[in-house]
């Protein structure tokens, strides 16, 4: 689904993932940085890669205070993008009972809380 949506973009999905966490207020290069890390498990040096990409593209800049944040361009790509994608996943989600959506959301909230419950016991 976020291949058929970066289509056209220039963007690949470790820049997409880069770019749309920088959406919002200016952000710093390492903190951003380390939260994508975390996110993604991606080694610093991967992120930091995607991010000098998007900086080469016009997509990210650097502000005043040394801040990132996304230019004109790379918010019309992060908009593009939600978009396209949005429509996908409203289309595939019509497609199912809202009855059988809210067991769905259940059965998930329930394995969820018991990987987290495993995870901190192991």
């Amino acid at each position: 689904m976020l291949a058929r949506a970066l289509t056209g973009t220039t963007v690949d999905e470790k820049q997409w993932i880069v770019l749309n966490q920088a959406t919002g207020e200016p952000v710093e290069r390492a903190a951003h940085i380390h939260r994508i890390v975390g996110l993604t498990q991606w080694a610093p040096a991967e992120v930091e890669t995607a991010l000098n990409a998007l900086l080469d593209k016009g997509l990210l800049a650097n502000t005043p205070h040394g801040r990132l944040e996304p230019t004109t361009a790379g918010t019309a790509v992060v908009g593009k993008v939600r978009t396209e994608s949005g429509a996908i996943v409203a289309a595939a989600y019509s497609a199912v009972a809202p009855e059988d959506l809210a067991v769905a959301a259940r059965v998930l909230a329930t394995i969820t809380t018991r990987m987290a419950e495993e995870l901190a016991h192991g």
